[in-house]
């Protein structure tokens, strides 16, 4: 009988309604011909930056690489007039660029930034953009003083289902967020034959930081309290880094969970779900460009019929949305000071994973 009561009392809404129009599309400055931008790094991921900003019509103007013929190559396939070069330096010297896009490798990336940045110049770097905490708001700050945007590439926020989940969340849909769950199960063999097969914690330090930051989008009014986590090797995987990893994080009056499966050959699947007091959003699909939303509230349930793709959708989002922040001289959605607390639940997985224990926010490690 309690159960059957339980059952009726929290019965779905089963009836649909129209899903809201939600400002979900990637942002787009009124005039990205006044910010010419200089791309330093035309490695495997400035592809996808060159992608958006010729999808977006923003203005590249000049590429550099520590190999020219990269350079040249990313001219040709992207931007036929622009300028290429070897030394990062003259790009920073050049008074025509307003943004500098860096997508080298992380451990060149604060140098780069700090240099670009003294040099007067807008930066939107790519992810993580530090790799301790400290040398991050130290880069926030130096931003801040100089009156310079400096945001992250976290482009999983323009991915359609992310950014109308986000977007969701920001309109009151859900009410006060309790729980964030996500669940990916796909094959990360890619990486055999790249230096990301060396490194340790792979699924959290590079691939997971896209889950974090959309955690802490989510709970974006919450300070979390401690972040355990875990990572092990799956009997069949050939990579080098565990391909298996979960963690939780802890929040006052919430929770946020993630399930990573890196070694799933066969039936690959994403899922998000975000409960609140007022409703849910949910994502499903087959992979990380083909997802369906749902939003249940009391009004019944409603899918929002999404247009894009995760790529190159959500890096043309991240260069838009500097562009129009430097426009409206307010802060990037996804600035640097922002970013700390993603980067403050990445770097807190990392050290858990490593310990085999909690890690609690105010410890000195964190």
């Amino acid at each position: 009988m309690a159960a059957e009561t339980y059952g009726v009392a929290n019965a779905s809404p089963t009836g649909s309604f129209p899903a809201p129009a939600l400002q979900y599309r990637p942002p787009h400055p009124t005039s990205p011909e006044r910010l010419p931008i200089g791309v330093i790094g035309c490695g495997g991921i400035a592809q996808s930056h060159l992608a958006a900003c010729r999808n977006g019509g923003f203005f590249v103007a000049a590429l550099c690489d520590r190999s020219l013929a990269k350079a040249e190559a990313r001219r040709a396939e992207f931007f036929p007039a622009a300028s290429v070069t070897n030394n990062y330096r003259e790009l920073l010297a050049r008074s025509d660029l307003a943004v500098i896009d860096i997508t080298t490798h992380p451990e060149k990336r604060p140098q780069l930034i700090e240099e670009a940045l003294r040099a007067g110049k807008h930066v939107l770097s790519q992810k993580p953009f530090v790799l301790e905490l400290a040398e991050g708001a130290r880069l926030a700050a130096l931003a801040e003083t100089l009156g310079l945007k400096l945001a992250v590439n976290q482009n999983g926020r323009w991915a359609p289902h992310f950014s109308y989940m986000r977007e969701a969340v920001r309109a009151g849909l859900v009410g006060e967020v309790s729980t964030v769950d996500f669940t990916v199960h796909w094959d990360h063999h890619w990486i055999l034959d790249t230096p990301f097969n060396s490194v340790e914690h792979l699924i959290f330090q590079d691939f997971a930081i896209h889950w974090f930051d959309m955690a802490a989008t989510f709970c974006a009014h919450a300070r979390p309290l401690s972040v355990y986590a875990a990572a092990r090797r799956s009997s069949s995987q050939r990579a080098r880094p565990p391909l298996l990893a979960h963690a939780v994080v802890d929040y006052p009056t919430g929770q946020a969970s993630f399930a990573f499966n890196a070694d799933c050959p066969f039936g690959q699947e994403d899922r998000t779900a975000v409960i609140g007091s007022l409703g849910t959003v949910r994502s499903a699909g087959l992979g990380l460009d083909k997802q369906q939303v749902t939003l249940s509230t009391r009004e019944g349930v409603a899918s929002p019929d999404l247009v894009g793709s995760w790529f190159p959708d959500g890096f043309q989002g991240a260069m838009g949305e500097l562009l129009c922040a430097i426009e409206e001289d307010r802060e990037p959605l996804h600035s640097a000071r922002d970013n700390l607390r993603t980067l403050s639940l990445c770097f807190a997985a990392v050290e858990s994973a490593r310990r085999g224990a909690p890690v609690f926010f105010g410890d000195p490690a964190t």
